[in-house]
């Protein structure tokens, strides 16, 4: 087995590996489950991409394919900064979203149950303590 052949072998390998990854990433960006995981997706498939520029430039022998690579890797790593920013400025993320809202469950779930408690207690002071009205007992209306 030539030096030639362990080349091709190797380069096929690398850009099956690529595939499955590259798949797996488009799965994670698609699943989520929040906004940062995604965003590190992408920044994920621009090293996937960076990494097939790169196998396709050793195997074809083009040096160009390098520098495209080497400028893919500087505007992604900006884009991926850039993405971060938009998290830091939107301030809450979709967990701390997602917290607050049980939480607002969670209390009014609570007042809830306060307010029924109180309307019981309520109901309970007002209604006589046998079953005759106010004017049987004679604590009707006086003239």
């Amino acid at each position: 087995m030539g030096v030639q052949a362990i080349f091709d072998h190797a380069v096929t390998l690398t850009l099956a590996i690529l595939c499955l990854s590259f798949l797996v990433t488009v799965y994670r960006i698609i699943k989520g489950p929040t906004l940062p995981d995604r965003i590190l997706g992408l920044d994920m498939l621009v090293a996937i991409a960076i990494g097939f520029i790169a196998v396709i430039g050793i195997k074809t022998g083009y040096t160009l394919y390098i520098d495209v690579a080497i400028a893919l890797g500087l505007v992604g790593f900006l884009a991926t900064v850039a993405f971060a920013r938009f998290v830091l400025s939107r301030g809450k993320t979709e967990d701390d979203i997602l917290t607050e809202v049980r939480q607002a469950a969670t209390d009014a779930r609570k007042a809830a149950k306060a307010k029924a408690k109180a309307d019981a207690r309520a109901a309970t002071k007002t209604r006589p303590a046998s079953g005759k009205t106010g004017a049987a007992t004679g604590k009707g209306s006086q003239p």
